[in-house]
């Protein structure tokens, strides 16, 4: 399977993750105190992907496994619960599209520098021409979005 066929689930995740930070904007204006609000989005989560352990166990870590995880790796839930925190905050007072276009210009500007250096053992992917220029237009389009 080569990348392109994932395209269409990746798409899905990302609409998805536009309307669950609107959902979350409700969760705390119902809840009022945002970190409830945070601890509530995130209990179905840990429910599904402790049932799914259960039901799929198999693979598992071996010592040699963990002995390899670089420190850093199990914090990448904490970098994706700040989306989400934000989310909960702004999103109301900026809008989901300032916000998401915000959210994933920043993504994507960092990630062409995770590509082009190497960075968190990614293998590289140099940053040519073409690639600048995408980012160029995705940075000219939340501009756009924001002030209008």
């Amino acid at each position: 399977m080569t990348g392109p066929l994932f395209y269409p689930f990746i798409l899905g995740a990302g609409a998805l993750q536009a309307i669950g930070v609107t959902m979350n904007a409700a969760l705390r204006g119902a809840l009022v105190n945002p970190w409830l609000a945070a601890a509530v989005s995130f209990l179905p989560i840990v429910f599904v992907f402790v049932a799914m352990l259960v039901i799929r166990p198999v693979p598992l870590p071996t010592r040699d496994d963990l002995a390899r995880m670089p420190w850093w790796a199990p914090l990448g839930g904490i970098a994706g619960a700040v989306a989400v925190f934000g989310g909960l905050l702004f999103v109301d007072k900026v809008g989901a599209g300032t916000f998401n276009g915000l959210l994933i210009t920043a993504n994507l500007l960092t990630s062409l520098a995770i590509d082009h250096f190497g960075w968190l053992g990614m293998r590289e992917h140099r940053a040519g021409g073409g690639r600048l220029a995408g980012a160029v237009l995705m940075v000219a389009g939340i501009v756009l979005i924001a002030a209008f």
